[in-house]
């Protein structure tokens, strides 16, 4: 590679949300200098009063870099991630380098790295977690490219994870960074399941009156299930203990699903995981035919009641 690099270095950062806006906060707090640049107007304003130079659209932000330049993706993955990859290409020069920070599925990471490569631009895959806590606590940063690049990105990872020396680290070449943190959300999938079905258990055991936030909050400490989960566990019962006004709905992202399709590509057991992220897809069914015609069936060769809506 060319170019002169410092321990404080300029960086491009593309998505100025939930993550890539507090991100660009701990860069600079460590004296990196941040070009941001949101679709969003008042974005860009409220980021710019916070230190960050904004830019108007990508070929603003890429004037405003020092080549060799480095520019980061904290945008949904999938088409978005492509199409500006699109965008960027006749803006950069060679030796320049993209970094996805987003939840790319790592297939698409490589054919994207194949496809710069051509291009002589560098692409490396961080998988990032860290989420809305990461600006104070830092994030942990699973990286994946070729070693000299990643050596190169080193004072950015650095001041991203919870400390220089630990939460980050180099993976593997292209593609690994995402593949470890897709496993990484399906472990937390099967995390959050487990709590969620071990707190319904104790909040149906009526006949205790269990306090289920100071359940977590002992737990919390010296127990073998204590984790930053728990933790946050306990911060939700403290907010709101019955958990009102909160839809029995769960979302998913996508890393689960990838990763139990994995798990069948690679002949390995993940029941676990694969029973969490079925029990979020049905947790979107209010009206579930299935769990209806179940009911029918007991009917029909039991004679057992049907309970009407």
């Amino acid at each position: 590679m060319t170019g002169n690099w410092a321990e404080t270095m300029d960086i491009g950062m593309i998505g100025l949300g939930r993550m890539g806006g507090p991100m660009s906060q701990r860069l600079l707090r460590d004296g990196h200098r941040v070009a941001g640049f949101a679709r969003s107007a008042d974005t860009r304003k409220q980021f710019e009063e916070k230190g960050i130079t904004a830019a108007a659209s990508l070929e603003d932000l890429v004037d405003k870099l020092k080549s060799p330049r480095v520019v980061w993706l904290m945008i949904p993955a999938g088409a978005p991630v492509d199409e500006t990859i699109a965008e960027l290409l006749p803006l950069l020069e060679p030796d320049d380098i993209i970094i996805d920070g987003g939840n790319s599925n790592y297939k698409d990471t490589q054919r994207r790295a194949q496809m710069l490569k051509a291009n002589r631009i560098h692409y490396v895959d961080v998988g990032t977690s860290g989420g809305v806590w990461g600006l104070e606590n830092g994030y942990s940063i699973m990286v994946g490219g070729d070693d000299n690049v990643v050596a190169q990105l080193r004072p950015i990872f650095e001041t991203l994870a919870p400390a220089p020396d630990k939460g980050w680290g180099h993976v593997g070449p292209s593609g690994a960074g995402h593949f470890t943190k897709m496993i990484h959300n399906g472990i937390e999938y099967g995390l959050m399941q487990a709590y969620g079905e071990g707190f319904a258990l104790m909040n149906r055991k009526t006949e205790f009156n269990l306090d289920l936030h100071q359940v977590a909050e002992i737990w919390r400490e010296g127990s073998v299930v204590r984790s930053w989960l728990l933790d946050l566990t306990a911060a939700a019962l403290a907010k709101n203990p019955d958990l009102d006004g909160i839809a029995a709905y769960v979302p998913d992202s996508g890393e689960g699903r990838w990763t139990v399709a994995e798990a069948i590509d690679l002949d390995v057991a993940a029941p676990v995981i694969t029973l969490a992220l079925l029990q979020r897809l049905q947790s979107r069914d209010p009206e579930s035919f299935s769990n209806k015609l179940l009911s029918a069936l007991r009917n029909q060769f039991g004679g057992h009641d049907i309970k009407k809506e």
